[in-house]
């Protein structure tokens, strides 16, 4: 049953999909799908382990993406490991309830999709992720509450790495006007 479904799906798709209520509720007995939060469930055995929270989190809200040290960490910029995934939904939009594992965050409606992209999670859901420009730029942006240590080692690591373009993160970071001057700083005493 669980094939006719989705990878990543509220219970409302599933009624849409001409799934039932007790026969989504049989499945979670079973254990062929996993609820993630509210009203929202995923076949953990198709969706990669790193991307359950984000591909939940996709299924009720499209824009769900995953930032800050979060996106770092996908990005191989960090060494942390988040108990929690960072996921940025618009500002305005409303966080859903049941997450246990994701910390949300609100961004601003106009630069929301700046270096947005999107990959494969698995069971072909697809989900957001920010560039690792845009995860720097926030994390600089958002330095009082991420650590300049974080938001340094990121920008260093960014830099070794072959192909890397200040002035592209430099362009990024123009639609961000607090995170400009210290990035700027930043990438004056690095380079």
């Amino acid at each position: 049953m669980s094939l006719d479904l989705p990878a990543a799906f509220t219970l409302d798709a599933a009624r849409r999909s001409g799934v039932r209520k007790d026969q989504v509720y049989g499945m979670l007995d079973r254990g062929e799908i996993e609820r993630i939060g509210r009203g929202v469930f995923i076949r953990s055995d198709v969706v990669d382990p790193a991307f359950i929270s984000l591909a939940a989190a996709s299924a009720i809200h499209p824009a769900s993406t995953l930032c800050l040290t979060s996106a770092l960490v996908h990005h191989d910029l960090s060494d942390a490991i988040p108990f929690a995934s960072d996921i940025a939904l618009p500002r305005g939009v409303r966080h859903p309830a049941g997450f246990e594992h994701v910390v949300w965050h609100s961004f601003d409606d106009a630069t929301f999709a700046l270096g947005r992209e999107f990959i494969d999670a698995g069971g072909g859901v697809r989900v957001a992720v920010y560039s690792a420009e845009r995860a720097i730029v926030d994390t600089f942006r958002l330095m009082h509450r991420e650590g300049d240590d974080v938001a340094h080692e990121a920008l260093r690591r960014w830099l070794r790495r072959r192909g890397s373009s200040p002035s592209k993160l430099l362009k990024i970071a123009a639609a961000f006007p607090k995170a400009l001057p210290k990035l700027r700083v930043a990438l004056a005493v690095l380079l």
